[in-house]
């Protein structure tokens, strides 16, 4: 039976997700579904082979519906992770496959936030693995730009590059500007702004000496220097699921999560925090009942819109540093860099959410070809990482290698 896919999320990296796939021949059919019918339709205008259609995302029920309706053998999550489990679940009830981008959310520790875990990242759905395996069914999670390319490159480097890894170091910055009509620059974050706030203000979570621990949000600073022109960026401690799949596969003394936010961007985020604007829970206002971090992402211009708007690019790696396959010390700096200006002009989508769309895609060509396979809950590293490099340049999408003390931090 040939691959039938349900997209769940017609928003901006669902929306690139489509317009990547409609380029590809691997499956039969794309069902593009979402909340908003209207933005679904709009999605599935790229093909003939996408329908659209409207789904509740919160509801398990209505994804195993929606998957039995139209036959669908994989279903692709591709709207923000708290919708995550029923999305999962609904899934697994319908006999498909799953991949998402972002896994189940955590829950900080109630004594102790800053030095040990709570609920982690993906605990929920790796809980579940016995019953996926048990079904003959693969949930493959993290499968985004990060999580996933640079798990996907900690499985290239420990297989090819490395006999022995000290650090596993995901470090990803970029020097994307938005401006206004006018030409000013304007603070419009270039992903969705509810995943942003949750996983910055949570606790970021490192991986040493065989245990998971956590530091404060925006920890031990350190500043990177990004190839292809984007220069130096300080890069801070970001909670990331790449800590949490990484050492269920690869051996590493050490693995970290940093991104470049900038001054700006941390100095609003710890406002947010402050003014309790980061809530999930519902507050009422003049007899409604809102949630403020949602206020927050609707006030905010829509991460899909901005892509006229928006200059520069975007850098996603993993600094990796122990020994080589020599056995003499080696730092590699392993990345994927994006402009905008090209993915607007070839795709008519920004360059962030497209760099996060691409991977999904390159993921369900290699499981429709059968080149990857497996049941249970896996992460990228779980796989055979020459492949999905191989395909990611036949997209037009080259990665890069940097072998030099560059890559080191300074």
């Amino acid at each position: 039976m040939m691959m039938r896919v349900l997209l769940i999320g017609a928003g901006g990296v669902g929306s690139a997700f489509a317009a990547i796939a409609a380029r590809r021949d691997f499956y039969e059919a794309i069902v593009i579904a979402d909340f908003d019918e209207a933005r679904a339709v709009r999605a599935a205008e790229d093909d003939p082979r996408f329908a659209s259609a409207r789904v509740d995302a919160s509801s398990a029920e209505s994804v195993a519906a929606l998957c039995r309706a139209h036959a669908i053998t994989h279903v692709m999550n591709a709207v923000d992770p708290v919708f995550n489990m029923p999305i999962f679940c609904g899934a697994l009830e319908a006999g498909a496959d799953y991949l998402d981008m972002a896994m189940s959310l955590s829950q900080p520790h109630p004594k102790a936030p800053y030095s040990k875990t709570g609920v982690k990242l993906g605990d929920e759905q790796f809980a579940a693995a016995g019953a996926w395996a048990q079904a003959g069914r693969l949930a493959l999670v993290g499968i985004g730009v990060e999580p996933g390319l640079s798990d996907v490159f900690a499985r290239y480097a420990a297989d090819h590059l490395f006999s022995e890894i000290d650090e596993l170091g995901t470090r990803d910055g970029a020097n994307l500007r938005v401006t206004d009509e006018d030409g000013h620059e304007v603070f419009a974050p270039s992903f969705s702004m509810w995943t942003t706030i949750e996983e910055c203000l949570n606790p970021p979570i490192i991986w040493e000496d065989g245990e998971w621990h956590t530091t404060p949000p925006f920890s031990e600073p350190e500043v990177f220097e990004f190839p292809d022109g984007i220069g130096p960026v300080e890069c801070v401690n970001v909670e990331h699921e790449e800590v949490l799949l990484m050492p269920r596969w690869v051996h590493a003394k050490k693995v970290t999560f940093k991104y470049g936010l900038g001054d700006e961007f941390i100095n609003i985020l710890k406002v947010l925090h402050t003014l309790g604007l980061d809530r999930t829970e519902k507050v009422r206002v003049k007899g409604v009942e809102v949630s403020p971090r949602d206020v927050v992402a609707a006030v905010l211009p829509d991460p899909a819109s901005i892509g006229p708007r928006m200059v520069g690019k975007t850098c996603a790696g993993l600094w990796v540093t122990g020994k080589g396959k020599d056995g003499e010390p080696r730092s590699t700096y392993l990345y994927h860099v994006v402009d905008n200006e090209w993915t607007m002009r070839e795709y008519g989508h920004q360059c962030v959410v497209w760099q996060t769309a691409i991977n999904p895609v390159i993921a369900l060509e290699l499981l429709a070809t059968k080149v990857w396979s497996g049941d249970g809950v896996l992460g990228p590293e779980a796989f055979d990482a020459v492949p999905f490099l191989r395909l990611l340049e036949d997209y037009g999408s080259p990665w890069g290698q940097r072998d030099d003390e560059v890559a080191t931090a300074r």
